[in-house]
């Protein structure tokens, strides 16, 4: 991997420290390219007469997120970000009365809001799976949690507060073996490391461009096995998802589409493509090596610095490094980051609202690096780190 030919490549880099890639990773040259002559083109001839110039490039865009993730094109669904496709998803199911809904501690707040309120409309019950001695979630307890009443298992790969991974293909043997729906939220993880639904074993799986895959904002998608369209039945329907037969019947449309909408921004349906070809092209054993190794880097030496503490759990921790400086607020330690132009985010309570329960730490300063940062740059984060944390 040549990191000077990325950062060249990566205009971003050149301003300043950019640490906040589990927010919204860097645009290549090649993927605003790719948006821009989209743009000028819809300009130049129309935006129907663009759509119908480039629909081969439009087109292959399922078959780069399908190689992605190991599926087919047919099995992908286009979004205009990843909550939207994890809303298509859950919407799709019916529940009742007594069943379950079984989710983990580390879950986003937007799924667990969808959860809360399925269960307030349908009398269905919210079960949290706890957490393992790690920190990650207790495949174990679950297996024991998962009966009849079980209509899905819904956890997300790497939360949003921490580097924690979650066991994913052991979840999907146990909801496998169970007959249980497995909907993963991959936000986090695709574009990070490898991410094989076969592997995985999940029936859904959503995930956004922006964040490590590098692609525009407004961008998003679902994965949908092809076995779980028998017991799916999307949430809302246009002219796009399905066909009126006639005045009284309609027929929906194979493959996942059926769960997407219509309109949708091409220029960035393109940059989303062009960010998942390049990322295919490095090579994903590649950047998520890198990228893992880089938020261990990063990990042990804040660590290392009196007055810094970390605190991601897990077994398998990943490229997302939370810290926070123990005299001072989080809010000051990332406005101080700023000053020196590092970019980094912090984590939100509200988001996380059962590992706020569980340890009381949030908010923590969110470092996120990225493939094409260099070790240099996290050696000059972790100094401010030093600094703000000396006695004075």
């Amino acid at each position: 991997m040549d990191i000077e030919a990325l950062r060249r490549d990566t205009p971003g880099t050149a301003n300043r420290i950019h640490l906040n890639n589990a927010g919204a990773g860097l645009l290549s040259r090649r993927t605003l390219e790719a948006m821009t002559a989209h743009l000028e083109l819809e300009a130049a001839i129309g935006g129907y007469e663009a759509a119908d110039q480039e629909r081969d490039r439009i087109d292959a865009t399922y078959a780069h997120i399908a190689q992605l993730v190991d599926g087919r094109p047919d099995e992908v669904a286009l979004f205009d970000n990843s909550t939207h496709a994890w809303t298509a998803a859950f919407s799709s199911l019916t529940f009742k009365p007594g069943d379950r809904i079984l989710t983990g501690r580390a879950e986003y707040g937007s799924n667990v809001l969808a959860y809360l309120q399925t269960a307030q409309r349908t009398g269905a019950e919210v079960v949290v799976v706890p957490n393992d001695a790690s920190g990650q979630l207790d495949t174990a307890a679950l297996a024991q949690l998962i009966d009849d009443r079980t209509k899905l298992v819904g956890v997300s790969h790497v939360p949003t507060g921490g580097g924690l991974v979650n066991p994913a293909a052991e979840i999907g043997r146990i909801t496998r073996a169970a007959g249980v729906p497995f909907l993963l939220d991959a936000t986090q993880s695709v574009g990070q490391f490898p991410v094989s639904v076969a592997e995985l074993g999940c029936d859904m799986l959503t995930a956004t461009g922006r964040k490590f895959l590098r692609g525009p904002r407004g961008t998003g998608f679902l994965w949908v096995r092809p076995e779980a369209l028998e017991y799916l039945e999307p949430h809302s329907i246009e002219i796009a998802t399905a066909t009126w037969d006639g005045k009284r019947g309609f027929t929906w449309q194979g493959g996942a589409r059926r769960f997407a909408t219509w309109e949708t921004s091409y220029a960035n349906v393109l940059g989303l493509s062009a960010a998942v070809q390049q990322a295919l092209e490095i090579g994903m054993d590649g950047i998520g090596r890198r990228a893992i190794e880089l938020g261990a880097y990063l990990r042990d030496r804040l660590d290392a610095v009196p007055g810094v503490t970390t605190y991601d759990l897990g077994r398998q921790r990943c490229a997302i490094v939370t810290a926070k400086v123990d005299a001072m607020p989080t809010a000051e330690v990332a406005a101080a980051l700023a000053e020196h132009r590092i970019n980094v985010t912090t984590t939100d309570p509200t988001h996380a609202q059962f590992d706020t329960e569980d340890r009381g730490v949030h908010p923590l300063v969110r470092l996120s690096p990225h493939y094409y940062n260099t070790e240099g740059e996290l050696d000059r984060a972790v100094e401010v780190f030093a600094k703000l944390a000396a006695p004075r």
